[in-house]
């Protein structure tokens, strides 16, 4: 088989490729239009507080301006109707993107033929559909894996381009941390054994469907308390402009009731309330272009805010391949016996460190690990490899009683020959010092026959790389103020130097799947919201305790399971991007409510004056903005309240750009921009709409 690496991470991405994702296509706003007048049932209009109320007063003004007909009002009439139809254009832009996504995720999804394998060993041919959880498949090269899963048994290289974008092929193995494959994907070379772990419909596939469709998207607790202020915004600019009928019929005019809706629907925030949903939505979709399948949108506004970032070291900091690379006997072990040693207490070790131990004695010590195996089978006992422990081995009886073998973590492969009154030789301790020192990961080898004391046979050494560009992306993380911690099993020594490489801040070496989890609840206890990636079934208590929990894809289906977001890429350092999209998510929803709210001072000079001007001529000094007449003043109000929804569509999409900066430039950037913008812009607006409507008819 030729051997193919894992995708390189992602490289750095500028600032400005971020703000530039999602770039908005006018040719989306066309098309999106069937699925907008579609959301003009009652049903839809009723999710959103702000925009019902301009929805029942376009249908108010229909009636009136029926009942009395003239151009003025179905001016106004017109304009609410299309005030709704935009904001509905906003969200289904939004949901376009997501179902041309999901279109192409569904070509993957097709009933295969799968081939179960029963437990009498017969193989079976089923529908994909008919697998339930627990099944083993086996799956050849050219063949389709039917069903989401773990690879049990075997290794091989899969296509997974049609879930991530990328065409080079990866590995997928029995025993590590890259076991997980998703149906749909097509093995390329070998064969494997898969365990199904999901059910038919709730697939990796079905899930990513449903959430780029925006079918499961929830409000997050952010959006539910602006639907709150903006719906109570809407019920106080309601009653004040109830209170102007009788006010203008106190001073002897006869209410409007279509000026007053107007009135009512240009000072309610129509802008935020139309652009409120496809701001979220669009979050979302800028995490699935990047590869990126967030399972909520709380996680993604909780990126926008974390403060520690914790990292698996094995698959995340470094490729996870560690590769055995050479034997270092202990004084008086030659290194025949050593080599015997490992390879014995690497036989049953289906990981990738196991099995390159085992290749190594194979090719480099001349072991015949077919032989060992045929040899052992029978009599031998399996000791596998645990997170708690932290060794495996095997126990094989002898005529001089049972040889315990054990191969594992140095740390905890001499506490356990200290616990069998053995000693631990100086040259051995210098040795694992030395290559934890270079950044390799040292495990110690031992033995014991019978009731003898334990004695310790040698080291190997395991080479793990970094991958390339980690320290970089560090630098980023810490421009925006978030603590990069390493957590691993590996000893101190080793952890240091894997941190100094990378360039992370702090680690914790020899951490249990419960040390990752108290960490993690220790952070959150002092107010800090806590990132976790991972991709080892040990790592699923922690991501699930995280406040965003980012699985590599690579990673086990467990791992997955727990995260609430999914890395299709399987680099770790995404969670900058992910980091950058929450903050711009944030900083765009806020943008755009300023802008919303700063808008409504030009349409006070606009509307009051028209409704007053008449009755109390003084107040036509406020009209510093020279329109026309009432009619043209309240129409102009109108047409730009509902031509700025559409003119920030883009900007909704897109996001508003992002750049790492403390809490306070961004706040003043933000009023200066959106703030000072939203004052000014309607001020321009209008005026110039006027200069237009003032020659319609019915326009005084």
């Amino acid at each position: 088989m030729t051997a193919v690496a894992e995708r390189d991470p992602s490289p750095v991405r500028p600032d400005d490729d971020l703000a530039g994702s999602g770039a908005f296509d006018p040719r989306q706003l066309i098309t999106s239009v069937p699925q907008a007048l579609r959301k003009l049932n009652p049903r839809d209009q009723a999710r959103n507080p702000v925009m019902f109320v301009v929805y029942l007063g376009a249908i108010i003004t229909t009636v009136l301006a029926v009942w009395q007909p003239s151009w003025f009002s179905f001016a106004v009439v017109f304009w609410l109707w299309f005030t709704v139809l935009f904001a509905n254009l906003a969200e289904a832009v939004a949901e376009g993107r997501g179902r041309a996504q999901a279109a192409s995720l569904r070509k993957v999804k097709q009933d295969t033929t799968a081939r179960r394998l029963d437990a009498d060993g017969a193989i079976t041919e089923i529908s994909g559909s008919a697998l339930v959880i627990g099944d083993l498949i086996v799956v050849e090269a050219g063949e389709v894996i039917a069903g989401d899963g773990d690879v049990v048994d075997g290794i091989a290289t899969v296509d997974e381009s049609a879930i991530t974008g990328e065409s080079a092929p990866v590995i997928r193995e029995s025993g590590g941390d890259r076991s997980a494959v998703t149906g749909g994907t097509v093995v390329l070379s070998d064969k494997i054994i898969v365990k199904i772990t999901t059910s038919p419909g709730e697939s990796f596939v079905d899930r990513m469907i449903a959430l780029v469709e925006g079918a499961s998207r929830k409000k997050t607790p952010n959006e539910i308390a602006l639907d709150i202020l903006l719906s109570s915004l809407t019920i106080i600019f309601l009653l004040a402009v109830v209170a102007v009928g009788p006010m203008q019929q106190y001073a002897g005019q006869t209410p409007d009731a279509v000026k007053l809706i107007a009135l009512l629907v240009c000072l309610i925030p129509t802008t935020i309330g139309a652009l409120l949903s496809s701001i979220g939505i669009a979050g979302m979709d800028r995490l699935v272009q990047r590869n990126v399948l967030a399972m909520s949108g709380r996680a993604v506004e909780a990126a926008g805010d974390i403060d520690t970032l914790l990292m698996d070291k094995t698959g995340t900091i470094t490729f996870g391949n560690r590769q055995a690379t050479a034997l270092v006997p202990a004084p008086g072990v030659t290194l025949p016996e050593l080599a015997l040693a490992a390879c014995q207490s690497s036989l049953a070790d289906d990981t990738p460190e196991g099995r390159s131990i085992v290749e190594l004695c194979r090719v480099e010590f001349g072991q015949d690990p077919a032989a060992l195996d045929a040899a052992d089978r029978a009599t031998r006992e399996i000791v596998p490899f645990t997170a708690q422990t932290r060794m495996s081995g095997m126990d094989v009886p002898g005529t001089a009683g049972t040889v315990r073998i054990r191969k594992g973590a140095a740390d905890a492969l001499l506490r356990w020959v200290a616990d069998n009154h053995g000693d631990t030789p100086s040259e051995v301790s210098d040795e694992v010092a030395n290559i934890s020192r270079a950044g390799g990961t040292p495990l110690v080898v031992g033995t014991q026959t019978g009731d003898d004391r334990a004695v310790i046979l040698g080291t190997v050494a395991l080479s793990d790389v970094v991958k390339p560009g980690m320290a970089e992306r560090f630098a980023q993380l810490r421009a925006m103020g978030i603590r990069t911690v390493m957590v691993t099993g590996d000893n101190p020594l080793t952890a240091t130097a894997i941190a100094a490489e990378a360039g992370v801040d702090d680690f914790v070496a020899e951490a249990t799947p419960e040390d990752k989890l108290a960490l993690i609840r220790k952070e959150q206890a002092g107010g800090r919201l806590v990132a976790m990636t991972g991709d080892g079934t040990n790592d699923a208590p922690a991501l699930a305790q995280a406040d965003v929990g980012l699985a590599m894809n690579t990673g086990t289906s467990a791992a997955k399971e727990a995260g609430n977001m999914v890395d299709l890429d399987s680099d770790p350092t995404k969670l900058i991007d992910v980091v950058a999209i929450g903050k711009q998510l944030l900083i765009t929803r806020g943008a755009l409510t300023t802008f919303s709210l700063a808008n409504d001072l030009a349409k006070y000079f606009a509307i009051l004056p028209a409704l007053f001007s008449g009755i109390y001529p003084q107040l036509d000094k406020l009209n510093i903005m020279g329109l026309h007449s009432s009619e043209s003043a309240i129409t102009s109000a109108v047409i730009f309240n509902a031509l700025i929804i559409v003119a920030l569509i883009p900007l909704s999409l897109r996001g508003v750009r992002y750049r790492p900066s403390s809490a306070s430039k961004l706040l003043g950037r933000n009023l200066l921009i959106y703030g000072l913008g939203g004052v000014i812009t309607p001020f321009l607006g209008i005026w110039l709409i006027d200069l237009v409507v003032r020659f319609l008819p019915g326009m005084g």
